[in-house]
């Protein structure tokens, strides 16, 4: 029996992906799945779906957690160049003595699944990266979205969740044929109604197989997903942490950014992107601490 959060793979697929299941039409016999690592709501055939063994589900985990640690190592090497070259520039060459301070730049993470937010959170504040989450349905983004931006002012807004292609829907050009993707779209649209320029808010949107030239046209400076794949639950923290950490006066190449996310240009892509932190002095309190970090609603 394929029953409500259960954890199942898709025959037909090999059994590559974890789902839980999300809900179960017996007269249809059919499941709706969400991803348990990639940010994918899919149809399944009951007779599709098997239930997946302890064994089986850590195999499959464990092999995506070599991926994320490799992610999270390129990060802290990226990191760490970034620091040595403020270093050098903020001590004019090691003159100077090295007290600064650094402002990385303010995310607000609104995500249509709690359980990943909880998991981006908890990324997020290991990279040290001050952010504010919020738990949105995407259907309800467009409209609490700008709100929330008002509240908050960010410097980042990631609007991520769920999406997929359907394919019974339409081609692949036409919005209607996707999940979620037109809401995104409408999110992104609304936003940037209020602050048009790319650098004045940086905006990642999408998720699994979204739309990406939309969102890319509507005003998101990286998006999902080029080739309409399946991305992981954590590249959008990836991708803004890079940026925040990426000094103002230099502009984000986006090859770098996607080195370090887990799907890599066919899940990913965006456009030339200014940094956003910034270092002062002298070192007389924790700035940082005037940040609310990793603050949840």
């Amino acid at each position: 029996m394929i029953r409500v959060g259960a954890i199942v793979a898709r025959k037909s697929y090999q059994l590559d992906i974890l789902f839980r299941v999300q809900s179960v039409d017996e007269q249809l016999q059919v499941a709706e799945l969400i991803g348990e690592e990639v940010r994918l709501f899919a149809d399944a055939p009951l007779a599709d779906l098997t239930v997946m063994s302890d064994t089986e589900k850590d195999k499959l985990r464990n092999q995506l957690k070599k991926k994320v640690e490799q992610s999270f190592r390129l990060f802290r090497q990226d990191y760490q160049l970034l620091k040595q070259k403020r270093d050098y520039v903020s001590t004019n060459g090691y003159k100077q003595e090295d007290r600064y301070f650094e402002l990385p730049g303010k995310v607000l993470h609104v995500d249509g699944d709690k359980r990943y937010l909880e998991k981006c959170l908890e990324l997020y504040k290991k990279l040290n990266v001050p952010v504010i989450g919020v738990h949105e349905t995407e259907v309800d983004m467009p409209k609490r979205v700008p709100k929330l931006i008002e509240q908050v002012r960010p410097d980042v807004l990631v609007i991520t969740g769920h999406d997929a292609y359907l394919k019974g829907k339409g081609e692949k050009t036409d919005i209607q044929a996707y999940r979620h993707s037109k809401h995104f779209v409408r999110t992104v649209k609304e936003v940037r109604t209020k602050i048009r320029h790319l650098d004045h808010l940086v905006i990642f949107a999408g998720a699994c197989q979204s739309h990406f030239e939309s969102l890319i046209k509507a005003g998101a400076n990286f998006a999902s997903s080029p080739d309409r794949v399946n991305i992981h639950a954590l590249d959008p923290v990836y991708i803004v942490s890079k940026i925040c950490f990426t000094s103002f006066m230099d502009r984000v190449n986006v090859s770098d950014v996607l080195r370090n996310t887990l799907s890599n240009e066919g899940g990913l892509g965006g456009v030339e992107t200014r940094g956003l932190l910034r270092t002062g002095m002298p070192v007389q309190a924790k700035i940082d601490e005037a940040h609310d970090n990793y603050k949840q609603t």
